[in-house]
C-alpha cells in the first residue's frame, strides 16, 4: 500500500482540510466585523481592494452552494477523506473544538439564508465602507 493511500494519510489529509475549512470561516468572519469597526475608526487596511474582492467571492461561492442545496466542497472533501480513513484514532480537544465551531447543529435549510445574509452584508460594506485600490510598489 502506498503511503498516501493509507488510512492514517487520509486521516491526516481530512484534518489538514478540516483545519483550512476552519481558516476560511475565521477569514469571513473577520472581514464582516473588521471591516464596519475599521470604517468608522478609520482603519486603512479595511480598505484593501485584493482581502475584500476575495471576502466577497468567498461568500458568493459559500452563498451560492447554499441556496443550490449543496454542501460545502470542503465539507464533501473532508467526509470523503474521513470515509477512507476510518475511525483509526478519536479526535483530539483541538479537532472537536474546530469541529463544533464550523458545523453547527441547525437544520440543513437555516443555512443558506445565513450565507445569503453574510453576503448581502459584505455587499453593503462595500458600498459603505468602499474598498480602496493602491497602486504602491514595495
Amino acid at each position: 500500500m502506498l503511503l498516501l493511500e493509507s488510512p492514517a494519510s487520509h486521516e491526516m489529509a481530512a484534518l489538514a482540510v478540516l483545519y483550512f475549512h476552519f481558516a476560511v470561516v475565521l477569514f469571513n468572519l473577520f472581514w464582516l466585523i473588521a471591516v464596519p469597526v475599521g470604517g468608522w475608526l478609520g482603519w486603512r487596511f479595511v480598505r484593501n481592494y485584493w482581502w475584500r474582492a476575495a471576502h466577497i467571492a468567498v461568500l458568493i461561492l459559500v452563498a451560492a452552494q447554499a441556496v443550490a442545496g449543496r454542501l460545502c466542497f470542503l465539507t464533501i472533501l473532508q467526509n470523503n477523506l474521513h470515509g477512507r480513513a476510518g475511525d483509526i484514532t478519536p479526535p483530539s480537544l483541538l479537532t472537536r473544538i474546530v469541529t463544533r465551531a464550523i458545523y453547527w447543529p441547525l437544520p440543513g435549510w437555516a443555512f443558506a439564508p445565513l450565507y445569503v445574509l453574510a453576503l448581502v452584508w459584505a455587499a453593503l460594506l462595500w458600498i459603505y465602507v468602499p474598498p480602496r485600490r493602491t497602486l504602491r510598489m514595495f
